[in-house]
């Protein structure tokens, strides 16, 4: 399938698992050149989806990262920040150096890879970038404080960008609610599910639509905020 803005390759954080590496097969499916980088390896390999082993909150690995992007499928068009992590804790007994460690990868770690991948776009005057975000943004919940003020400072960074690379990057903030994923097991600390929120899931290959759908909307329009809940999630 063309898309409407013929941007042709795309690279994913957190692209091992997840809604990550649905993107990464969906976009692989519609004949990207895909990369990936995660701290573990993938689920599946994929053949034609290059992969990278990083951590993104660290600076040495973001240098060769980016080094080995480029070489193997090119400046990147399409930059998915996807890496994340959650936690439950209250402000008032929990760890802030666990704290410290989700800040780190849910914002730091973006911004990181913003610094290393967005200017290419700029000099070519062409690019999207798509920031995987919750619904938990903007709404505050008991031992969700740090999770959601993680991922609202993530949407005020998308909005800013957006403003700094007018008229050349589109940015794209996709918010999905619960997904049927990895993403309450992979937490640093928290006992959530999603059978005992009883309030149902999506699957990750609905975001992985929903990114497609941003991403190949034609030149002169941007998508600047998606969100995708199931129907009975009441936050």
């Amino acid at each position: 399938m063309q898309t409407g803005n013929s941007l042709k390759n795309i690279f994913i954080t957190g692209g091992a698992s997840g809604i990550g590496y649905s993107i990464a097969r969906k976009f692989s499916s519609e004949n990207y050149k895909v990369g990936i980088a995660d701290i573990v390896q993938p689920e599946h390999e994929e053949k034609d989806i290059f992969f990278s082993r990083a951590d993104v909150t660290n600076p040495v690995d973001i240098d060769r990262l980016y080094k080995e992007v480029v070489e193997s499928i090119g400046h990147p068009e399409v930059l998915v920040l996807n890496a994340g992590r959650g936690i439950q804790e209250k402000l008032t007994e929990g760890d802030p150096e666990k704290w410290q460690q989700v800040i780190n990868l849910n914002l730091m770690g973006n911004l990181r890879c913003i610094r290393a991948f967005v200017p290419d776009m700029m000099k070519k005057k062409r690019g999207h970038v798509i920031f995987i975000s919750s619904v938990s943004a903007n709404q505050p919940h008991p031992a969700g404080g740090i999770y959601a003020a993680s991922k609202t400072a993530l949407e005020v960074i998308a909005k800013t960008l957006r403003l700094e690379t007018l008229p050349h990057v589109k940015v794209t903030v996709v918010s999905p609610g619960i997904t049927d994923t990895k993403f309450f097991e992979n937490q640093i600390s928290g006992f959530t599910t999603v059978e005992n929120l009883e309030m149902g899931a999506i699957g990750p290959e609905e975001i992985a639509d929903d990114v497609f759908y941003a991403v190949s909307r034609k030149n002169g329009r941007c998508i600047n905020k998606i969100v995708t809940r199931p129907l009975k999630q009441n936050f």
